[in-house]
C-alpha cells in the first residue's frame, strides 16, 4: 500500500493517538500473511475500511479505529494453539481485550473487532462498518500474500510481450 493515508489528515486524526502507543508499533515485529508485518496489515485495512465508510455514509472514525485494533495480538497465529477454539475464533477476542487496555470502545468498535472472521466464523456483524472491515480484511490478506507472486507474472508478462513487439 502506498503511504497515501500518512497524507490523509481526516485519517490520521482518527488513529495518530493509537499508532503512537508502543502496544500498536510492536505489532510490526509479526509477520502477518506472508509478505507484510501484522502492523503495516492492520494499517491497511484500517484505511481501505475508512475510506469505504466515508464513500458509503458509515462511521468513518470507529471504522479507522477498530480496523487498526482488530489483530492486536501478539503471537505467530500459524504456531499458537488454543484449548478454547480456533485461531479465528480467538484472536479477535484477544484483541478486543489488548483494544480495551489502550482506548475505551464503542458497542460498534467492538463488534467491528468480534466480528472480523465472520465467515470463518459463524456469529454475524451488527453493523454495515463491520461488514466492510470484515471484506476489507480477507481482501488485504489475499493482496498481501500474493503480492510477490502478482509481481512476479506481470514482470513475466511484461518481458514476454515486450520481445514479441520488438520482433
Amino acid at each position: 500500500m502506498t503511504e497515501k493515508w500518512r497524507e490523509d489528515q481526516e485519517y490520521m486524526s482518527y488513529v495518530e493517538d493509537l499508532l503512537e502507543k508502543e502496544e500498536v508499533q510492536r505489532l510490526g515485529n509479526y509477520t502477518q500473511h506472508v509478505h507484510s508485518t501484522r502492523l503495516d496489515h492492520s494499517i491497511s485495512v484500517s484505511y481501505y475500511s475508512y475510506k469505504l465508510a466515508k464513500k458509503w455514509n458509515g462511521n468513518a472514525r470507529a471504522t479507522a479505529r477498530a480496523g487498526l485494533l482488530h489483530d492486536l495480538f501478539y503471537y505467530d497465529w500459524r504456531t499458537t494453539k488454543f484449548d478454547e477454539g480456533s485461531h479465528a475464533y480467538m484472536h479477535p477476542r484477544i484483541a478486543v481485550k489488548n483494544a480495551e487496555k489502550l482506548t475505551e470502545l464503542s458497542d460498534l468498535e467492538r463488534d467491528i473487532i468480534i466480528k472480523h472472521m465472520w465467515g470463518a466464523t459463524i456469529a454475524p456483524p451488527k453493523y454495515k462498518e463491520s461488514y466492510i472491515v470484515t471484506m476489507v480484511d480477507k481482501y488485504c490478506a489475499v493482496k498481501e500474500a500474493s503480492e510477490p507472486m502478482t509481481t512476479s507474472v506481470k514482470n513475466k508478462w511484461r518481458q514476454y510481450f515486450g520481445r514479441k513487439q520488438s520482433v
